[in-house]
């Protein structure tokens, strides 16, 4: 098997133990291995483990991970730990998925998979100026599209895949500590009520999308067209119409009956977008109306619009 071989390079001959199912590891220790794209906020989620106490190391190789797990299982201090497996192990991510089995006989582990959009990485690495761990030879969305392949296997074996495209590194660290520190009062699903504009296209990230150019155009009323769906006269004039009204108390209906369910299937984030012909007006002011209806019910809601003017 490749765990044993690994193990054995790494530490010598494994000690042998008597566990034949999942259910005999250690339920009082866990590991957490962070995994994922390059630019997708790892650090990130390594530091948010640390913070809770975790012991935290980046970059272990892959062969290490069943000792540093046999380790952890007979540790006296350390309980809790989190490392992170990126794609600079090249060939040796092939073994991950069957490594994994064997880690979960020794103690309860949990994959975390980060992920964004091909937009928002090649972004992050023009931000940074950071060469990608594929190399200098390739392009960055070359090297992108490459790193995907070559994860796919661990993908495939993730418990939780975050896409990280609308986090910061503040909420990506909060987002991992109430989900992990259990804060989250049973409503750990972080949801993003995103405004768009048709005319730029449709948000890929979008779980569920609403079409709201059925309600009235501001933008052919002189008064309100430098405006956006934020400003007070804007959302005043919008509110007057029933129809305004009524989408807003059937939509906030419907979500209120899906979340629960989500969060039942273990969904972590759901992206809510709401879209009008330019994203400036209409779609603005639904998305700001619906996270306030979402946070009243308890639920952790960020808004973000796509295409609103800065």
């Amino acid at each position: 098997m490749p765990s044993r071989s690994a193990r054995q390079s790494a530490g010598g001959p494994a000690k042998k133990k008597k566990i034949t199912s999942l259910h005999s590891a250690d339920e009082s220790r866990s590991l957490v291995i962070i995994t994922g794209l390059s630019g997708s906020g790892k650090l990130s989620a390594l530091k948010a483990f640390e913070d809770m106490g975790y012991y935290a190391v980046d970059n272990m190789p892959i062969e290490l991970v069943p000792r540093f797990a046999d380790l952890i299982g007979e540790s006296t201090t350390t309980t809790r730990a989190a490392l992170v497996v990126d794609v600079r192990e090249g060939s040796g991510l092939e073994r991950f998925p069957q490594m994994l089995k064997h880690i979960r006989h020794i103690l309860p582990a949990k994959v975390i998979y980060l992920e964004a959009s091909e937009a928002v990485l090649l972004r992050r690495f023009s931000e940074t100026r950071r060469p990608h761990p594929l190399g200098r030879q390739e392009r960055v969305a070359s090297a992108i599209q490459t790193e995907r392949k070559l994860l796919d296997p661990i993908r495939n074996v993730a418990d939780i895949i975050i896409d990280t495209s609308n986090f910061n590194v503040h909420e990506l660290r909060s987002y991992i500590q109430d989900k992990f520190a259990g804060t989250g009062g049973g409503k750990e699903l972080l949801i993003s009520s995103l405004s768009f504009g048709y005319k730029n296209g449709l948000p890929l990230e979008a779980d569920l999308v609403f079409d709201v150019r059925f309600l009235p155009n501001p933008h052919f009323i002189p008064e309100f067209r430098p405006l956006t769906g934020k400003h007070p006269k804007l959302v005043e004039y919008l509110r007057k119409f029933p129809q305004t009204r009524e989408f807003l108390d059937q939509v906030t209906k419907l979500l209120l009956y899906l979340l629960p369910h989500y969060i039942h299937e273990g969904k972590s984030y759901l992206t809510i977008a709401f879209g009008c012909t330019g994203g400036q007006h209409r779609s603005v002011m639904i998305a700001e109306e619906i996270s306030k209806r979402l946070e009243k019910e308890g639920y952790r809601v960020k808004t973000a619009h796509r295409d609103m003017p800065r």
